[in-house]
């Protein structure tokens, strides 16, 4: 990858098209809300995979990212808690917390950050008929 200087900020050019990423969020993401993202989509793409692989079906997944931050240490990011909310029919509380532990073994993005960056991730199951917490 390759990123130029914009006046505020820098760009890169994509397949999918163009990032900007910049301190001012008029300017583009910044940079801590691409790796809270890269963090929270990788865990959620890698448990759809492994969802898939047990043949769980999913009708639907979103993601909510709790952020912590230190002021006082450059506003490092120390710890993200990501909550799943997943929707389907027949899903079992135990098959999701098995799943979500093979996800996080084999998600590259939290392996990445593990050991400077706190990862905890907690779930809702929703069915037709009841919400179930994990």
């Amino acid at each position: 990858m390759e990123f130029t200087m914009k006046e505020v900020g820098f760009q890169t050019t994509l397949p999918y098209g163009e990032l900007h990423v910049a301190g001012d969020e008029a300017y583009g993401f910044r940079p801590y809300q691409l790796l809270v993202a890269s963090i929270a989509v990788c865990s959620g793409g890698v448990l759809r995979k492994v969802l898939e692989k047990k043949r769980l079906h999913v009708e639907d997944m979103t993601i909510h990212a709790d952020v912590k931050r230190n002021e006082a240490k450059a506003n490092r990011i120390e710890k993200v808690h990501l909550h799943f909310v997943i929707q389907g029919n027949g899903l079992r509380e135990e098959q999701i917390a098995k799943s979500l532990e093979v996800a996080r073994k084999n998600c590259p993005m939290v392996q990445s950050v593990e050991g400077s960056i706190e990862v905890t991730e907690s779930f809702e199951l929703v069915t037709d008929r009841k919400v179930e917490c994990g």
